[in-house]
C-alpha cells in the first residue's frame, strides 16, 4: 500500500456526532474504535485447541485480513490526533499492542501497531505513560531484532520520538544501555540494510543517543573489541565477534551516498563528528588502518568531488554548512591525531588544500553579501536575527576549515608546494586567501609555510611577504 487508508468516512463521522459517541472534540466514534480493538484482541488470542499446535509447530507468517487491515490503518491515521491518542491510552491500547508483539505472526500487523504507538507518543502525556511502562519499553526494543524493514522503520520512529522528549529521554537511554541487543541490532541494520529510509531513521536514533549521553557513546565505541552472544537463529547460542561501530557507519553512509540522500548524509556525518569529540572515538578510527583509510577516503571524496565545486555559486556553502562542518571536523581530527597513517600524507592530499581554499573564498563572499544586504535594507528584527544565526553557523565552518588548513600547511614540504603550484592547487591569489583567513590566529603555521615556499618559489614568497607585512620574516 502506498499510503494508509483515510479515517472513517463522513457518514460514520455524522453517526458518531448524532449518537454523542465522539472521541473528545473529534468526530471519530468511540464505538467504532472499541470494535476494532476488540477484533484485534480476538486476532492475538489463540483458541484452546490451537495452543498445542502453536507450541509444537514452527510458526509461519500470516496475512492480515483486508477489512481488518483497512480498519486498523484507519486507527493508525486517527492516532495522530491528541484526543484519540489519549483515548487509546485510557483504553489500555498499549497493553493490547504488547500482546500483538508477543503473539502476532503477521509482520504487517506488528508494523501498524508500532506505528500507532509512534503516533501516540507524539502526545507528551501519552509518551510519558508509554515510556514508564517497563515491559512495553523492553518489548519495543526487541522489535529492533525484527527482520521486517517496515516494522524496523516504525520502531526507529517511535524511539526517536521518545528520545526527543526531554521528560523521558533519560529513561530510554538507560533502557537501551541495559539492553545489549540494541547495539547488535542497530549495527546489523546499518551494515546490511539497503533500505535508505530505514538507514536514515536508525542514524537519527544513534545521533540522538550519542548527543544525549557521551557515556553510552563510549560504551558503543568499546564494544567493537569485545565478544558477545548474538541472538541465535536456532536453539543453540552462537558466539561471534560484535560488529564495530565505525565500519557499520561507513557501510550505511556508502549506501546513502549511492541514493544521493542528503538528509541521511548529514545525519551520518554528524555521528562521525560526535565520535571524534572523544579521544576513544578518534583512536577507533585511526588505529585501524582499514577504518582510518576508508573514513578518510570517503570524506575526502565527498569534500573534494561532491561539495562546493568550482562551478557552484558561493551561496552553496550556506546550503551545505552543517555537512561541511561535520566533514571538515572529522578530517581535521584524523589529520591532527598522533597516529599518522600513510593515507594522510600531504603528497596524496593536495586537492584537499584546494577545496578548503575554495570553501574559504565562498564563505568570505557570503559574509560580505550578507553584510551589504543588511546595510542596504531596513530588515525586520526577526530577519536580522535569522541572518545573524546564519552567519554564526558559517563562522563555525570557517573556524574548522582554518584549523584543518593550518595543520596541513605545517606538514607541507618543498616538493608538496612545487606539485601544488604545478597542478594549480596553489597560486598567489589562493595563498593570499589562506593568509587573510588564518592570520593572526595561526601566525606560526603561516610563517612555517612561507619559509618553505621561499625555497620552492622565492618570487611568490616575496610578493606574499609584501602583502602581509605583519609576518615580519627575514629574507
Amino acid at each position: 500500500m502506498d499510503r494508509n487508508p483515510s479515517p472513517p468516512s463522513s457518514d460514520s463521522e455524522e453517526e458518531a456526532v448524532i449518537a454523542g459517541d465522539s472521541i473528545g472534540s473529534t468526530v471519530y466514534s468511540k464505538h467504532w474504535l472499541f470494535s476494532v480493538l476488540t477484533k484485534l484482541i480476538e486476532i492475538i488470542t489463540p483458541k484452546k485447541d490451537e495452543d498445542s499446535e502453536v507450541n509444537n509447530e514452527e510458526e509461519e507468517e500470516m496475512e492480515l485480513d483486508d477489512d481488518m487491515e483497512n480498519d486498523i490503518c484507519k486507527v493508525w491515521d486517527m492516532s495522530m490526533d491528541k484526543d484519540v491518542a489519549l483515548f487509546l491510552q485510557e483504553f489500555n491500547a498499549p497493553d493490547i499492542f504488547m500482546g500483538v508483539f508477543a503473539r502476532s505472526r503477521c509482520p504487517r500487523l506488528t508494523e501498524i501497531c508500532v506505528g500507532i504507538l509512534g503516533n501516540m507518543a507524539c502526545c507528551q502525556e501519552v509518551c510519558i505513560a508509554i515510556s514508564n511502562h517497563k515491559n512495553l519499553g523492553e518489548m519495543v526494543l526487541l522489535r529492533l531484532c525484527d527482520s521486517d524493514s517496515p516494522t524496523l522503520l516504525e520502531t526507529s520512529r517511535l524511539l526517536l520520538t521518545c528520545l526527543s522528549q526531554s521528560e523521558v529521554a533519560d529513561i530510554w537511554v538507560e533502557r537501551i544501555r541495559e539492553c545489549p541487543s540494541v547495539y547488535d541490532c542497530i549495527c546489523f541494520i546499518m551494515s546490511s540494510s539497503t533500505n535508505v529510509e530505514l538507514l536514515v531513521k536508525v542514524g537519527e536514533v544513534v545521533d540522538k543517543l550519542f548527543d544525549l549521553d557521551e557515556d553510552l557513546m563510549l560504551d558503543w565505541i568499546k564494544k567493537g573489541s569485545q565478544w558477545s552472544v548474538t541472538q541465535p537463529v536456532d536453539d543453540s547460542p552462537k558466539e561471534c565477534p560484535t560488529l564495530k561501530i565505525v565500519p557499520c557507519l561507513l557501510e550505511a553512509t556508502k549506501q546513502i551516498c549511492s541514493e544521493k540522500n542528503s538528509e541521511g548524509l548529514d545525519v551520518y556525518m554528524h555521528i562521525l563528528q560526535l565520535l571524534t569529540t572523544v579521544d576513544e572515538g578518534i583512536q577507533t578510527i585511526v588505529q585501524s588502518p582499514d577504518n582510518g583509510k576508508e573514513t578518510w577516503s570517503l570524506l575526502h571524496n565527498l569534500f573534494c568531488c561532491e561539495l562546493c565545486q568550482p562551478d557552484d555559486p558561493p551561496i552553496i556553502v550556506q546550503e551545505q554548512k552543517t555537512l561541511l562542518a561535520s566533514i571538515l571536523s572529522v578530517l581535521s581530527a584524523i589529520f591532527s591525531s598522533q597516529i599518522k597513517q600513510e593515507f594522510v600524507k600531504m603528497e596524496k592530499n593536495m586537492p584537499l588544500i584546494d577545496s578548503s581554499i575554495r570553501v574559504l573564498r565562498n564563505l568570505d563572499e557570503c559574509v560580505k553579501r550578507s553584510g551589504d544586504s543588511l546595510n542596504k535594507s531596513k530588515s525586520e528584527e526577526p530577519e536580522r536575527l535569522e541572518r545573524a544565526e546564519e552567519d554564526f553557523h558559517l563562522k563555525i565552518v570557517k573556524d574548522i576549515c582554518c584549523e584543518l588548513l593550518s595543520n596541513m600547511l605545517q606538514e607541507m614540504s618543498k616538493e608538496n608546494i612545487l606539485e601544488g603550484l604545478k597542478q594549480g592547487h596553489l597560486n598567489e591569489e589562493k595563498c593570499s586567501c589562506v593568509f587573510q583567513n588564518l592570520l593572526p590566529l595561526y601566525l606560526s603555521s603561516v610563517k612555517s609555510f612561507l619559509e618553505v615556499l621561499r625555497e620552492a618559489d622565492p618570487t611568490l614568497a616575496d610578493n606574499l611577504g609584501k602583502n602581509f607585512p605583519s609576518l615580519k620574516l627575514q629574507i
